[in-house]
């Protein structure tokens, strides 16, 4: 009797096990989805009806690689068909708010800037999207944080931003460029001088660590979804945590010389990271280690800084290079501002602020 009794339990127990996966599966990938859909229209929202198949996903996809097979218009400022053709055209079918799918999860496209103002001054309500998975692997600081350690964080970033520091940075980090291939490696050093407090080539290597991990995130993300897919160890996975430990450890490398440096002593310098680790020891030694950075966390910082400005600066020169050489007279007008303002002097930063024409150029 007892060989019995324990088979039906060991069933029962798979068979509980079974419906309740099947279940949450259910729920995961139908029930929720239809529940949220139906929210989402009750609201006055229009967007794509959600299906089984992903086929948001599938089109999102076949859209992007559709638009970046073709060469793009010269000096066309319509980026966004190439760059999101998918959410550019759901915007013009379905309106400025709307919703699409990623797998079972709705995403709300807003372009109406009250709205924006208003999820942007409620920050406690809304959070920042990002997988934790991939923030850690990105770049993980003030951008992607939230609650207190947002706060701790800004309250000893801060400083680094005041004006002064700012102006400090700025003094002598120009220099001349002949082509073309040479903006990313200005950019690059300008950054890292001010980040860092080193050259570009001190650090050159991050550079296509950092590019590499972002093409391997936008791969990733088409996954996130599925359940434990950030768990499972993908070749994908496995090349972007040995990125990771490789940014990790060059970074570390220079923000613990730096440490030592001034705990011996020595010049605290006008870069990011020296001032961020002033205000960091300050804050420690006010309120106690507890209230302090770690020095992950100061690398994360470090990281977002470099990794938000080097690509989109070196992008920004480049396209404002193209259309200067398309509209020459702007061209003319702005070489003639900066002659006036500066002459044979180098550039600094109170000059730089009487530069109209030239703002002008960059912000539109």
């Amino acid at each position: 009797m007892e060989l019995p009794s324990a088979y039906s339990i060991v069933l029962s127990l798979v068979l509980i096990t079974f419906f309740t996966c099947a279940w949450k599966v259910l729920c995961l990938f139908w029930l929720k989805p239809r529940k949220l859909e139906r929210c989402l229209r009750r609201q006055g929202l229009n967007g794509t009806s959600y299906r089984l198949s992903f086929r948001d996903l599938r089109d999102n996809m076949r859209m992007s690689k559709q638009a970046q097979s073709q060469p793009i218009t010269p000096f066309s400022n319509g980026i966004v068909p190439r760059l999101l053709p998918f959410f550019h055209h759901s915007i013009k079918k379905y309106g400025k708010t709307c919703f699409t799918w990623f797998g079972p999860m709705p995403v709300l496209t807003i372009m109406d800037s009250d709205k924006l103002k208003e999820i942007f001054s409620r920050i406690n309500e809304f959070e920042k999207p990002h997988p934790k998975a991939i923030v850690d692997l990105l770049a993980s600081g003030l951008t992607n944080i939230e609650g207190e350690k947002w706060v701790k964080h800004r309250k000893i970033i801060n400083p680094a931003f005041h004006f002064e520091k700012l102006k400090g940075m700025g003094e002598a980090k120009f220099g001349e460029v002949d082509v073309w291939p040479d903006l990313q490696h200005l950019t690059g050093d300008v950054l890292c001088r001010a980040a860092f407090g080193v050259t570009y080539n001190q650090v050159k290597s991050i550079l296509p660590l950092q590019q590499e991990q972002i093409a391997l995130t936008n791969k990733f993300l088409r996954f996130t979804f599925i359940p434990g897919w950030s768990f499972l160890p993908t070749k994908l996975q496995r090349r972007m945590k040995e990125i990771d430990h490789k940014v990790k450890g060059l970074s570390e490398d220079i923000v613990t010389k730096r440490e030592k440096g001034m705990k011996e002593g020595e010049v605290d310098g006008d870069d990011l990271l020296g001032l961020m680790l002033k205000s960091n020891m300050k804050e420690i030694h006010e309120s106690g280690h507890q209230k302090g950075l770690s020095t992950e966390d100061v690398i994360q910082e470090c990281k977002v800084f470099h990794f938000a400005g080097q690509v989109t600066t070196s992008v920004l020169v480049t396209w404002t290079l193209i259309l200067l050489s398309k509209y020459q007279n702007w061209q003319e007008r702005a070489r003639e501002e900066v002659l006036q303002v500066f002459g044979n002097k180098k550039p600094n930063f109170e000059g730089l602020s009487q530069l109209k024409i030239v703002r002008i150029l960059i912000v539109l």
